[in-house]
């Protein structure tokens, strides 16, 4: 409904006050959000160890996806006639990166849900 007025525009002084007092909240949110939890992970060392442990696991996962792509799962010649950007070998492979981790932390996501659900159907 805003955006088919002409005269309220981005360019309007009242709205880039609303957008300016919508970034200064938004960033308020973020550092109080940083803060605390980092004063969480801080305040106990158990705090520090599962943080450890977590980003040691993504780190590991990272490494892995990175071993597991190829770079050459599609002709770089098609990819840029397809999308009309240059692309390279390193830009496929990246992209292979992040979506051998997206499989691998789908797949651990899915396994952490269902893997106790079929434990306690198999002690009872």
């Amino acid at each position: 409904m805003i955006a088919r007025e002409p005269e309220v525009t981005v360019g309007n002084g009242s709205m880039n006050f609303m957008f300016i007092i919508t970034f200064i909240l938004l960033a308020i949110a973020v550092l109080a959000s940083l803060f605390f939890g980092l004063k969480n992970v801080f305040s106990t060392p158990e705090g520090l160890k599962r943080t450890a442990i977590g980003v040691g696991g993504l780190i590991v996962v990272g490494i892995l996806s990175y071993v597991f792509a190829s770079g050459t799962d599609v002709s770089i010649e098609a990819m840029e006639r397809k999308t009309g950007i240059l692309t390279d070998e390193s830009t496929i492979k990246t992209i292979g990166t992040f979506l051998n981790m997206f499989f691998i932390l789908t797949i651990i996501a899915v396994g952490s849900m269902i893997l106790p659900g079929v434990k306690k159907m198999f002690n009872k």
